[in-house]
């Protein structure tokens, strides 16, 4: 080639503007692309000039270029022939993808569970009724009428892309796009099925089985795969969540895995002592109120409580004692209560140090903080 400076290449002077260099290498690229100037002088220029603008058009390498680091620049510098170029800028625009596939997995769907407190303990299960996609049952998820089936797209002969010719800068370059008789799938549906309208599902209700293990809580998930949306043209069914939520009971509370209850006694039961039996969740349970017992004092019952979820065994019952004191007394009661008093010594009122109060009991014992 004549000259290896650039600048005098694309025919602009060495202050030029990024947008004066892109304009210049835009009008002699369109003069000297080989599918409008097939001489080989033309080529060779073709080269010289795409190699300028690729180091003048980079600020980094224009910048180097003149301060005079131009043996890294010279026309030796681009190895590569006609293919390389259009590679570089068609490569995308000339790929094919092929046809999209009309089969899709269903999505995942979450529904919410409300359980008793009796069922958490041993577990339950249930049969539930969901309103959700299912395989269509005129076609069996083929998307066509019965006895037709789908057949390929004669525009684009099955690939789903249809390639044109485009006229740019540098010649015709040949691109794809999604076939619009098949919508890119390859295929079309001459008869599509009437029960689902070619989709291959439809809505309905079905009945799902779950097993609820014990000792699950609130906010906890069950997982039910492909329990869930059933997929378009006959592609697999999503998958199924269930969210716990452990319905309020009336006696019973829940700390980990043990169960809270309380139980009243009357201040005599509690002086004296007594048994009682209560019906627990699972049974009833025998409790003995031993003489001297104080309110907040907490029973524990072994293994009566909810089961682990992960493993055997089970949490324990613990029972907090309250002690109901008499507030309508009889003449005769009344002078009993006197005599007792009197018969033991005084007392003086003080606050009770925080371990030894009621709350710190309730938080010791009860609540096992």
């Amino acid at each position: 080639m004549a000259t290896t400076d650039h600048y005098e290449v694309l025919g602009v002077a060495r202050d030029a503007s990024p947008e004066d260099i892109k304009k210049a290498y835009r009008r002699l690229a369109r003069e000297l692309h080989p599918d409008v100037n097939p001489s080989e002088d033309a080529a060779e220029r073709f080269k010289s000039v795409t190699h300028a603008y690729d180091v003048l058009s980079d600020p980094q390498q224009r910048q180097r270029y003149d301060l005079g680091d131009s043996a890294s620049f010279g026309s030796g510098a681009f190895n590569g022939g006609f293919g390389d170029i259009f590679e570089t800028f068609f490569n995308a625009a000339q790929r094919q993808s092929g046809p999209r596939s009309r089969t899709e997995r269903g999505q995942d769907a979450l529904l919410r569970i409300e359980v008793d407190l009796d069922e958490v303990v041993f577990g339950t299960a249930r049969d539930l009724e969901i309103d959700t996609a299912v395989r269509c049952p005129t076609c069996d998820g083929a998307c066509a009428a019965p006895g037709t089936h789908v057949q390929t797209c004669d525009i684009c002969r099955g690939a789903g892309q249809i390639q044109r010719s485009v006229r740019s800068l540098l010649g015709n370059v040949m691109t794809s796009s999604p076939c619009g008789t098949c919508r890119g799938y390859g295929t079309v549906i001459p008869s599509p099925c009437v029960t689902c309208a070619g989709q291959g599902r439809v809505r309905a209700k079905r009945t799902v089985g779950v097993d609820v293990p014990a000792g699950v809580d609130t906010g906890m998930r069950i997982h039910l795969p492909g329990e869930g949306e059933a997929g378009q043209a006959g592609g697999p069914n999503g998958d199924l969540y269930l969210e716990v939520k452990v319905a309020h009971h009336d006696v019973f509370s829940r700390t980990n895995d043990d169960l809270l209850a309380t139980v009243e006694v009357q201040m005599t039961d509690a002086v004296l002592g007594t048994k009682v039996t209560l019906a627990s969740l699972d049974g009833d349970v025998d409790l003995e109120i031993k003489p001297g017992t104080q309110s907040a004092e907490v029973l524990t019952v072994k293994d009566r409580g909810i089961t682990h979820l992960r493993g055997g065994g089970r949490g324990d019952l613990k029972v907090g004692v309250q002690v109901i004191t008499p507030v309508r007394l009889n003449s005769k009661e009344k002078a009993i209560f006197e005599q007792f008093a009197q018969s033991r010594p005084p007392i003086k009122p003080e606050f009770a140090t925080f371990q030894q109060g009621l709350f710190a009991k309730l938080r010791d014992r009860f609540l096992n903080f």
